[in-house]
This record gives structure tokens, sequence and C-alpha cells, in this order.
């Protein structure tokens, strides 16, 4: 018997970087893409390179296919498409490959949870920890290949799972927990960064008031930290994100206090996916729906206040679409005021 057979399917920054790395050591690869995505893969490979080391470029070639029934009896099937993009990626496998592979999910958020086990028997979740930005079709920058953690809700499949896990490990270093729920809700605190991001454009743009940002990314994490805690879920630490310790201590505490480690901080952040979707390629489908949109509902299910993101919801609601213009952090943090207002009527 033969190596198992693994495809990706959707390779954007994590799944393209991803690949690279199993790819580099292990033989029965595959991916597949679309579009410009697909053509790059074909002619160019997959270009990855760390952040502190850009000079220091590394192709790897891969099996590039245009359907997933193109790979006879493939064995796991990782997704890496955003939440927008599951549903159809996942019915197109259902579709070819039948309930045979072993699906992985890597979406942020808990939308997986809801669509892929209606369709598949055998389901596998995942948290990525590392970052990673997509600077041109499968041409990636990375930084730092923290473990990925895997899972399931119920801690079943344990077989599937070491499964997978001696295949993912080959490219980047990934730990199976018990604690999946934990896992992806700590996550999801964390991912509240990128609509405010998306918001104000940083990384694409100057930020114009370092103090306002401050205060509203502060907020929003420690609203998503009371959020998740109310719900049941517990923090689930993550190699290279910030504590739920961390987040409460600079929520707190004085922003002129924790300003200059505020600043290294954010002289470190990437540019977010949602915008560089956003502010770079004018997009309209984003995840604020899976993220943002979820802490709110949650909130309001657990009886949270919650003004920052839900001022942040309504906004990237309304104004995510082409022609999007960045807002300025005094005119979220007016949305967040004007939130608070409502809530007290």
């Amino acid at each position: 018997m033969g190596d198992p057979k693994i495809l990706f399917i959707g390779p954007g920054a994590i799944g393209a970087s991803l690949a690279a790395w199993v790819a580099e050591s292990y033989p029965a690869v595959y991916v597949m893409g679309h579009g410009a995505s697909q053509e790059a893969l074909r002619r160019n490979g997959i270009i990855t390179y760390a952040f502190d080391r850009p000079e220091n470029r590394r192709t790897v070639r891969v099996a590039v296919v245009d359907r997933p029934d193109e790979v006879a009896d493939v064995d796991i099937v990782v997704l890496t498409v955003k939440n927008y993009d599951l549903a159809a990626a996942a019915r197109q496998v259902r579709e070819e490959l039948g309930d045979r592979p072993i699906i992985v999910s890597l979406a942020n958020g808990i939308d997986n949870q809801r669509i892929l086990p209606s369709l598949f028997s055998r389901v596998i979740y995942g948290v990525v920890g590392y970052n990673a930005r997509r600077d041109e079709p499968v041409v990636v920058g990375y930084h730092h290949k923290v473990p990925l953690l895997i899972g399931t809700p119920g801690d079943s499949l344990q077989d599937e799972l070491r499964l997978v896990q001696s295949i993912l490990a080959r490219g980047c270093p990934t730990e199976i927990t018990d604690r999946m729920q934990d896992a992806v809700h700590s996550k999801i605190v964390i991912n509240l960064t990128n609509a405010l991001d998306a918001l104000l454009g940083r990384g694409a743009h100057p930020l114009l008031n370092l103090a306002v940002y401050q205060q509203l990314l502060t907020q929003t994490l420690w609203e998503g930290v009371q959020v998740v805690r109310a719900a049941g879920y517990h923090e689930h630490r993550i190699a290279g994100m910030s504590s739920f310790w961390l987040l409460h201590l600079v929520a707190v505490l004085s922003g002129s206090v924790t300003r200059p480690l505020f600043k290294r901080r954010v002289r470190a952040m990437r540019m977010s996916s949602m915008t560089q979707d956003v502010v770079l390629r004018g997009a309209q489908d984003t995840e604020l729906e899976s993220i943002t949109g979820y802490i709110v509902r949650l909130a309001a299910e657990h009886g949270v206040a919650a003004p920052y993101n839900r001022a942040i919801y309504r906004l990237g609601r309304e104004r995510f679409r082409p022609g999007f213009a960045p807002l300025a952090p005094d005119e979220v943090l007016a949305a967040v005021k004007k939130e608070r207002m409502g809530s007290s009527d």
C-alpha cells in the first residue's frame, strides 16, 4: 500500500504554505485552486519565504488537479477555503468523492461545524496559529511555524487524527487536542482583530491615531474573552498568540502605560487577509459574519454587553463593498459610543 493521498483545496496563504511544506518531504500531495491561483500553481509551483528572511525563497512543485475526482482514491482532503466558499467546496468534494476521505477543515470560526457534518462522517477540525500572507497567487510569506492544533468536538476519530497528524507534521508541527471547542473559540477571540483592521485599512494605510486604535483593539478583544467565557468556553493557549490574561491586562491598564509595548506589537502585526480582501481587492465576501457576527450573536444570547464588536460588525456590514474607503479610528470609536447610547435607552 502506498502513502495516503492528501488533497489541499484552497491555496491561499495557509493552504499554499502548508501544502508546500508537506510536499517537500511527502510525495502524495495534490493541490486544487481556481483562476489565477490555479494558473500560478501550474506555472510556478508554490513559493514561500519567512518574513524575517525574505531573500530566502523556496519553490516547491506540487501535483495540481482541476477537480477532486482527478485524484484516484484520495484519503484526506484538507479544506483551506474561507467560510464563505466552504459549502460549495464541500459539496463538490461530496459529489465527486463521496464519503470516503477524511475531511480536515482549517477554517476560522464554527461555520465548518455546521456545514461539514451534514456531508461527511469523518471530519477533523484544525486551528492555525501561524501568521501568513499571500503577496500574490501562491507566493506566501509567513511568521514562524507554530503548531497546528487538530481535533474533534467529541474527541472521536483518534486513528484518523493520528494519521493526519503524521502527515501534516512533516511540514508544520501538529498537535492533537482533546479541547477543540476551547481552541476554536480562543482563536475566534484573536481573529476579532481582522474586522477592525479591515475597517481602518491597517497595514495598507497609516494609522491616524494610535491611542484610539489601541483602545479599540484592546477593548474589542477583551469583550471577546468575556463573551466566550460567558458561553462556557475556556482559554486554550495557542502558540504565538496573546493569552487571555494579557488581553485583560492591556484592556484595564492605562493606555499610556502600555503604549510602548503596544507599539512594538503593532509593528510586528502583519496585514490581515480580511484587510487584503476588502481594502486591496475590493471584495464583498468576508469572514465578518463568521467571526465578529458570531461573537455579537453569542453576546446577545448570554447577556454580555459588546458595544465595540457590535459597532465593528454594523460598520463592516454597511461598508465592506467595492469602493470601500478605510475609516479613521475616531470614526469607529464614535460608532462604539453610539452603540453604548442605544443599548442604554
